[in-house]
């Protein structure tokens, strides 16, 4: 490995740019938020909704041309096309047969061509990757509603699955939290059908190879044979049943509690304040889509409120096009950054981290959602969700790292705050002793081969990388391995450790986060470093460190685990491998250091950073450079490129490995010094 020592004076620079360049970004009431990119399914769902609300040329909510609005989206989609003339779900992925048919038909309907070249490009790579026919059943629902394919195509979900007793295998409590909030609304879309016929010269009938195929039901290859005959049944007999029972009292009644049940969780102030149903954009869609269905006019409230609240997640880039967030992420974005500027020694004496944790008080949620039918007896409830405003759905994850980041910066406020999520986390541990995302639940296979479980995300099981996040919270609350729970969690972690001595991800792109993350809260717990399986752990990772001490991995990975030592050299994935193997091996080690050495020499000067081909997101100085997508949204079908990993993890980095080293805490940004 070949690397050279930058020296502790230059990584104390580095680590003080960075600490600049965070502060810099910070919003005037204390919290951060970055730009969380997915990929063009974003962009085109949104215009094959509004045609399948007939909006296409209605005016926004704020007056802009609606028409004009769509342009600049599908101007944004063009870029996104790759030279293989698909759309694909990140930079190396392969071509993405759903995402590509969304996004030709989409720009097809905003009047594409078919007979240019790269719409022509994308027919052929659509037919490459076996054509529209095999698109998965969350795409089949845009299909069926533009008139595409047979409603037989989708997956019948009927409304009564609002009625269904909670010990029933399939219950709306055994699923995700995310599964819950877009299979309600569809369920509705798939029993009442909404379908705008449009002409033929706007069909997409060249993307289909078997015409015969379009119109049937489709299942995953991988699902078994006997659950593949079991289910195509089932569904074969709640369709031949839909027509009969829409007309009945009973079926109305159902559709009435499931739109109920969507409304409670929908946009809404108070103590159950949320900014759209699930505060995600799939559910946002699919809600505006149920209301067209169930005859709610444009001008109602509830619909103008979901109108703006999905609209907020536009962003205009410096060309004029629109890209689209699948979400916002203040919350996570605000508790890591409080928590990495933390790790640099500053406190709470600093109004940049007084600010924050005021920020990240008044977010605690203390509303009982979804997740208090999955607990036990009397839980006390708080935590804190991902976004602006999601009561129903605070998730442990974020829970944990607030929670950890107010009892690190301390203040009787914050640590108060703290000891409330360390209650609610201890009720949230699953049967197995790890932690899930935002339920207490535990697995059932069975519900993976359900037709409409294609989006890989079903359940929301428990994983390494929460459980051990999850585990530096409780040891900050002085919980050590002889804790039922700290030691149910430590055993869970070591439970899920590869052959190789790695740890898939969950929630990050894939074995480095996983392993990072499983490895740092046992040993914080005072899991002793020379333990065999952690150990092996950190000799994993010598073994995918590059030759320049950089750590890269390709989400690809999630489909073959053979690749999860390939892949560009990224700020974020260094900075989470640099970690992990600063809590195993200590700041004296070479790889360590070699890590550190890649950071700071990787880091955007003043230089650099004024120049748009080395800084193409235009990131202040003292950040890093970062085009690959590093976040999980769901395995094999969605991942995010979070815009402040590649600044605030190798800041947490630099920060651990100067402490670990006896250098003085940064004063950036104190009293007495330039505030950036």
């Amino acid at each position: 490995m070949t690397s050279v020592d930058p020296g502790l004076e230059n990584l104390t620079k580095a680590r003080d740019r960075a600490i600049e360049a965070l502060l810099s970004l910070q919003k005037d009431d204390g919290h951060w938020c970055g730009e969380l990119e997915g990929d063009s399914i974003l962009q085109s769902e949104y215009i094959l909704m509004k045609w399948i609300l007939e909006q296409e040329h209605a005016v926004l909510h704020d007056g802009r041309d609606g028409w004009d609005v769509l342009e600049r989206i599908a101007s944004r989609l063009r870029t996104q096309q790759r030279p293989d003339g698909g759309w694909g779900q990140y930079r190396d992925s392969a071509v993405d047969v759903s995402g590509s048919v969304k996004a030709y038909f989409a720009l097809k309907l905003m009047g594409d061509d078919p007979r240019c070249e790269h719409m022509q490009a994308a027919v052929r790579a659509i037919h490459a990757a076996g054509g529209a026919e095999h698109c998965n059943s969350f795409s089949n629902f845009y299909l069926a509603c533009l008139g595409q394919i047979s409603w037989n195509a989708v997956p019948a979900i009927p409304p009564e699955i609002i009625r269904l007793p909670r010990w029933f295998y399939f219950h709306l409590d055994k699923v995700s939290a995310w599964t819950r909030t877009m299979i309600l609304p569809l369920s509705l879309v798939a029993t009442l059908r909404p379908t705008r016929p449009l002409p033929e010269s706007l069909a997409i009938d060249e993307l289909f190879i078997d015409q015969e195929a379009r119109h049937q039901l489709t299942l995953r290859s991988e699902t078994p044979r006997v659950w593949k005959f079991f289910f195509k049944n089932v569904d074969r007999v709640i369709k031949l049943l839909n027509d009969p029972l829409n007309s009945t009292f009973y079926r109305r009644n159902s559709i009435e509690l499931a739109w109920d049940w969507i409304k409670n969780r929908m946009g809404q102030d108070g103590p159950a304040a949320t900014d759209g149903l699930g505060a995600i954009f799939p559910a946002m869609v699919y809600s505006q889509v149920v209301m067209k269905a169930l005859g709610y006019e444009r001008e109602h409230s509830r619909v103008r409120r979901a109108e703006e609240e999905l609209d907020a997640f536009f962003l205009e880039s410096p060309d004029g096009s629109i890209r689209i967030q699948p979400c916002f992420s203040p919350v996570w974005d605000t508790g890591i950054s409080l928590y990495a500027l933390a790790d640099c020694g500053l406190t709470r004496e600093n109004e940049a981290l007084s600010k924050a944790a005021a920020w990240l008080r008044a977010r605690e949620s203390r509303f009982q959602g979804d997740w208090v039918r999955n607990v036990d007896g009397d839980p006390p409830f708080t935590g804190w969700c991902f976004e602006y405003h999601n009561a129903w759905y605070p998730d442990c994850d974020d829970t944990a790292m607030v929670g950890k980041a107010l009892l690190r910066i301390g203040g009787d406020e914050n640590v108060a705050a703290s000891e409330r999520a360390l209650d609610w986390m201890l009720a949230m541990q699953n049967v197995d002793g790890g932690w899930a995302a935002f339920d207490r639940t535990i697995e059932r296979t069975i519900l993976e081969y359900v037709p409409f479980a294609d989006h890989n995300a079903m359940q929301d099981p428990s994983c390494t990388d929460i459980t051990g996040r999850t585990l530096e919270f409780l040891h900050g609350h002085g919980l050590d391995p002889a804790h039922d729970a700290v030691a149910a969690g430590i055993d869970f972690i070591k439970s899920r450790q590869e052959e190789d001595g790695s740890f898939r991800g969950r929630w990050g792109v894939n074995y480095i986060y996983g392993t990072w993350q499983a490895i740092v809260g046992p040993l914080e717990c005072g899991v002793s470093s020379d333990e065999d399986w952690v150990q092996k752990a950190g000799s994993w990772l010598k073994s995918i460190q590059k030759e320049d001490g950089s750590f890269g991995e390709t989400a690809n990975s999630d489909l073959d685990p053979s690749l999860k030592s390939q892949g560009v050299a990224t700020p974020s994935q260094t900075a989470w491998g640099a970690m992990a193997m600063l809590a195993i091996f200590g700041p004296e080690d070479p790889e360590v250091l070699a890590a550190m050495s890649w950071l700071e020499s990787r880091q955007l000067d003043d230089v650099s950073a004024a120049d748009p081909r080395t800084n193409p997101d235009g990131d202040p100085s003292g950040s890093w450079v970062e085009l690959e997508m590093t976040g999980i949204g769901f395995p094999r079908v969605f991942y995010l490129r979070y815009h402040m990993y590649r600044l605030y993890f190798p800041m947490m980095a630099l920060g651990r490995y100067l402490t670990a080293r006896g250098v003085s805490p940064s004063q950036v940004g104190s009293a007495g010094s330039v505030m950036v």
